[in-house]
């Protein structure tokens, strides 16, 4: 039965919206259209209630929640002024004069006919819908940071993660959280459980991989004393320790077959025996499993029940590879520094070109991997600003000019001084160390070389020209060497790539061409 109302033109008193369901507006006051209107709402199965364009405001402002509006006829000043000051509502026009005067405010979401579209009336009303359900939400911005936290992103599958965790929190059905490693299946597990009636009892987390399987089952049902070689007491599992709250089931398909037998009886009968046991006891929980592979592959494969997998796929949610919403980079850099900086203490910086080079970057291991390559940063660079030429070689998919100081000539001079009679320094008890420095063809031989063969002559040299034309020297023999492959010759070098690609240009060192 249709919940409809029809306030009486001529009256004021306007009845409440029945709880739980949002109702259609209708504004009209021509009683014929609106007539017309009401039947058709009720036989496509909507709820709604229909007021004079005087009775309008009053209703929006004491009434909610309201699925849309739909304008009749000639629409006066005070209606069309609705439109603008109710953001939140979605407006439908019906036979209205003038439309195009109103279908410049956004929440003008179509426009309706006469004789009236069936076809065209419900997609309308599936687009209210949809308008009411990826409205944003400023009573959500606290749950966003408080429970949302490692959720951050702004991309569209982030917010569809998000609303479809909102949406089945309050609910008691099982859920399959799937996705790659790393990509935060614990956290939306943790979220639900957040957000849902159980939140003040306990969240139990269990990795199905990494439990033996002879040990999984106590692990999960307990076990009484004497059931087994050493078990000296009796010890509660993991089901009981979730009374009441969430169980959250990790890897799900690594969990053996028996298990999974196991398992599916007590999904279906809400009841589990201790290991040893007899007595029944209940299991008032609500089961979150998540997994990395394909558990549908699993089943033809014989690996994984059906059975089981159908139990558990009541509700799916999938988390996007980091690589499938690399717009979010920025915003999760943000978010995990500023957890770094509260635990340690310390923070970096990035670059725009740094940040741009990681969002080029395919992350195998999605969040997980970016939270470590942060930390890495944070010990090597802490409280400094790093940039592309900072990141480790495999981060670094964009050139960047790499910064080289001058310094003054005296410092120049003295750090030169030091590369040649450096090896001089040590005792003469570090001959082993010394001759294993002094082997093969590295540029310290060749300059010990020249200051054994007493190369200065009686008239002085530039130090600064000499070591630049040894610095050449040395850089295109490597070259030569690798057939100018940079990253070959670097290594040769001892340098990074992106110094000896810069010095290239500053000695503007260009392969040979070929004639």
């Amino acid at each position: 039965m249709n919940d409809s109302q029809v306030i009486p033109l001529a009256d004021t008193p306007i009845a409440s919206s029945v709880i739980g369901h949002k109702k259609i507006l209708v504004v009209d006051n021509d009683p014929a259209r609106s007539q017309q209107l009401s039947t058709v709402l009720a036989f496509v199965g909507e709820h709604f209630v229909h007021c004079a364009q005087e009775q309008a405001t009053e209703y929006l402002a004491n009434h909610q929640p309201i699925l849309t509006v739909i304008l009749t006829g000639d629409v006066n000043s005070d209606c069309a002024r609705l439109i603008k000051v109710n953001p939140s509502v979605p407006f439908i026009l019906h036979d209205v004069l003038d439309a195009k005067l109103f279908t410049a405010h956004v929440n003008v979401i179509g426009t309706l006919s006469v004789p009236l579209n069936y076809a065209k009336l419900t997609e309308l009303i599936h687009h209210c819908h949809q308008y009411h359900n990826k409205l944003p939400r400023s009573g959500s911005k606290r749950n966003a940071s408080a429970l949302f936290r490692s959720l951050v992103g702004s991309s569209e599958p982030m917010a569809q993660v998000r609303f479809l965790i909102e949406q089945v929190a309050k609910t008691p059905a099982s859920v399959l959280v799937l996705g790659e490693s790393g990509t935060g299946k614990e956290v939306v597990a943790r979220n639900i459980h957040n957000l849902s009636d159980r939140a003040k009892e306990a969240f139990v987390p269990v990795n199905c991989g990494a439990i033996p399987a002879e040990l999984l089952e106590s692990e999960l049902f307990g076990h009484e004393k004497g059931a087994f070689t050493g078990a000296i007491s009796t010890r509660k599992g993991r089901f009981e320790l979730a009374e009441g709250g969430t169980l959250f089931l990790d890897e799900i398909g690594d969990m053996p077959q028996p298990m999974q037998v196991k398992l599916l009886r007590v999904l279906q009968e809400r009841t589990f025996e201790r290991v040893g046991g007899s007595k029944s006891l209940k299991a008032d929980v609500r089961i979150i499993a998540a997994t990395h592979q394909d558990l549908e592959e699993m089943i033809k494969e014989g690996s994984f029940r059906e059975d089981l997998y159908y139990r558990l796929n009541v509700f799916p949610i999938e988390t996007p590879a980091l690589r499938q919403r690399k717009e979010d980079i920025p915003l999760l850099l943000k978010e995990l520094l500023s957890r770094f900086e509260q635990e340690q203490n310390k923070t970096v910086r990035f670059t725009e070109k740094a940040i741009e080079s990681l969002m080029e970057h395919p992350w195998a291991g999605n969040v997980r991997e970016l939270s470590n390559l942060i930390e890495r940063m944070l010990i090597m660079y802490g409280e400094q600003i790093v940039d592309v030429g900072e990141l480790p070689y495999k981060y670094q998919h964009i050139e960047v000019q790499a910064y080289n100081p001058e310094y003054p000539e005296e410092l120049q001079e003295h750090d030169a001084i030091n590369e040649l009679f450096g090896a001089f320094d040590d005792d003469e008890d570090d001959d082993v160390e010394a001759e294993e420095s002094l082997s093969g063809e590295s540029a310290s031989h060749h300059i010990q070389s020249a200051s054994e063969a007493n190369l200065l002559p009686n008239d002085g040299l530039n130090l600064k020209e000499y070591l630049a034309d040894l610095e050449v020297s040395l850089i295109k023999q490597s070259l030569s060497k690798h057939d100018y492959v940079v990253a070959r010759a670097a290594e040769t070098l001892g340098m990074r790539r992106t110094t000896l690609v810069e010095k290239m240009r500053k000695y503007d060192l260009q392969k040979p061409s070929e004639e």
